[in-house]
């Protein structure tokens, strides 16, 4: 019998936390500031969090996941709003930018950078360097706002590599908590938004 904690009544796998909301949560700042902005979603999932700034009037909506399943309920689900370009494309990060490059091309940069509840996922699979090569990458394809969310722990590892990249840490929340089945008490799971402060950054 599958574990109802991952999966559904219905045979459907469970691939976030709690509520696909969930991942803005104490990122409401970003809401009113996504009218005609350009999105990248990296670690996209099924493409809830670009479907909530669409409602917001994001116009540009990319994103990517390691998921082919994933990657086809996310263009099923933009297939009929024809008023904002959207792109979704399964890429494996673990092969850097190089793979978002053949993906997305190089030339297109983001309003918002959206690096939600993925880093944990990479560490996981690549060296630590690599990580944060690529860290520095999506931060220089970044225009306004590199938006990330996971531990304290990460925060402080990919930090000086956006800091460097010629951005302030303009919003840090920690009103959001999760509690997992292992934990004995909620955990927080905190959140930042870095802004752009030095237009040269942008390569």
């Amino acid at each position: 019998m599958r574990d109802p904690y991952s999966w559904t009544d219905q045979g459907v796998q469970r691939r976030v936390i709690s509520h696909s909301g969930f991942r803005l949560d104490g990122l409401g700042d970003l809401l009113p500031r996504a009218l005609g902005t350009s999105v990248f979603d990296v670690g996209c999932n099924r493409a809830h969090v670009c479907y909530h700034l669409m409602l917001y009037g994001a116009a540009v909506l990319h994103g990517c996941d390691n998921s082919e399943e994933t990657i086809r309920h996310a263009n099923e689900l933009f297939a009929d709003y024809r008023h904002v370009e959207h792109k979704f494309r399964v890429v494996d990060l673990t092969q850097g930018g190089a793979a978002i490059d053949k993906a997305f091309g190089t030339e297109q940069k983001y309003d918002f950078m959206m690096f939600l509840a993925v880093y944990h996922k990479l560490h996981r699979v690549m060296g630590l360097n690599d990580l944060l090569t690529l860290v520095g990458y999506l931060a220089d394809r970044t225009n306004k706002y590199f938006v990330w969310r996971g531990s304290r722990e990460e925060k402080l590892e990919i930090e000086p590599i956006v800091l460097s990249r010629g951005f302030r840490l303009v919003h840090y929340s920690e009103i959001c908590e999760i509690m997992l089945r292992e934990y004995t008490e909620p955990v927080a799971q905190p959140s930042a938004i870095w802004a752009r402060t030095d237009p040269r950054g942008v390569r």
